[in-house]
This record gives structure tokens, C-alpha cells and sequence, in this order.
């Protein structure tokens, strides 16, 4: 498949019922090696706006099960902090931490690993991404791992959440990277009259 440049993709984001499509595939049987990582690593991007290198670098140890909390270092200068687990989130991370525990991981506190036992790669998120993206019939869409962290922000503008709110989520410095979100939202016309 050709890879399409960033002009010639219709939109940088997925909508809602994409993204269920997208998740529902990770988990599809004989698709990839580890569909418990794979699905915990694609809701957590998706839930929390996570670039990959984010992703790739949360601990076990930024996880409180107790607490349902993660703590996400944000890169690019972006601010970080504790978020909420959502609905669904701390059922596949128990899920992935029980599979992983079964792997026997000497060495490292990264949340997600390779079947080498070491830290997922950029590499191999993006593979993982183009994989799901063909077995949910996106392929059309020329789907990137960023676009999770768009589709974030796009669903959390067309709930209605506050533009600030959105910021401090995704961990923005500067809000000009925010308004985008809510100027893609077709429902914040929505209550005008």
C-alpha cells in the first residue's frame, strides 16, 4: 500500500465509531501475538491523547489499580500529571499486567513489552497501528498512531468539554494547539437557537 502524505489524507483524526472499530480489531484472534497488550496500549492512547513515545514509556509503577490513576509524562514540553482511569481501562490493564507477569520480565518497569522482554519500540507501535487499522477496514484513512491522540481531542471537543480542560488533558502548553479540536467539533453549533 502506498503510505499517503499528510495533504492527501481526508482528516488527521478518527471519529468515535472508527476508533470502536479500530480498538474492536486489536482484539481480533491471530492478528497479533500479544491482543492483550495491543488493546491495552491502543485504549490508553486513545483515552488519554497519548503521542507514542508516551505510551511507549509509561511504567507499571505510574499505574494505581487501587486509586483507578496513571500518571503520564508528557514529552514536546507538554505538562503532565495524573488522570483518571476510565470505563474499561483498569479491567485490560489487569488483563495485559496478568499476561505480562506470565512473560516474566526481569529488568524493566515499562508498562508495555516486547516478547524480547524490553520496552515496545516507536517502530513497533506503528506496525501494530497499520495492522488494525487493515483488519478494521480503515485502510483508507492512512491511519498514523497520532491520529488517536486527534481523535482524543475531537471527541473530548464534541462532548462539549470546556477548550481549557482539553488543554490541561492533553497536556498542552500553549492553547493554539487546543482550539484546533473545537474548531473540527460539527457540534459546537449545535445549541446556538
Amino acid at each position: 500500500m502506498k503510505k499517503r502524505s499528510r495533504l492527501e489524507r481526508t482528516r488527521e483524526h478518527l471519529r468515535p465509531e472508527e476508533v470502536r472499530r479500530f480498538l474492536e480489531a486489536s482484539r481480533k484472534p491471530g492478528l497479533c501475538r500479544n491482543p492483550k497488550r495491543d488493546y491495552c496500549l491502543l485504549l490508553l492512547m486513545f483515552r488519554h491523547g497519548l503521542r507514542v513515545s508516551e505510551a511507549c514509556q509509561i511504567r507499571v509503577s505510574d499505574v494505581d489499580l487501587v486509586e483507578k490513576e496513571i500518571h503520564i509524562r508528557r514529552v514536546k514540553k507538554g505538562k503532565g500529571g495524573t488522570q483518571p482511569l476510565h470505563t474499561g481501562e483498569p479491567r485490560a490493564i489487569k488483563e495485559w499486567l496478568s499476561a505480562r507477569s506470565a512473560m516474566k520480565p526481569e529488568g524493566t518497569d515499562a508498562l508495555f513489552i516486547s516478547e524480547r522482554r524490553r520496552p515496545l519500540s516507536r517502530s513497533t507501535v506503528w506496525l501494530l497501528v497499520k495492522k488494525c487499522a487493515q483488519a478494521a477496514g480503515l485502510d483508507e484513512l492512512a491511519i498514523h498512531p497520532h491520529m488517536l491522540r486527534h481523535a482524543c481531542g475531537y471527541d473530548l471537543a464534541n462532548r462539549g468539554a470546556d477548550t481549557r480542560l482539553i488543554q490541561g488533558y492533553l497536556g498542552h502548553r500553549n492553547i493554539q494547539h487546543t482550539v484546533r479540536y473545537t474548531e473540527l467539533a460539527p457540534h459546537r453549533f449545535k445549541n446556538l437557537f
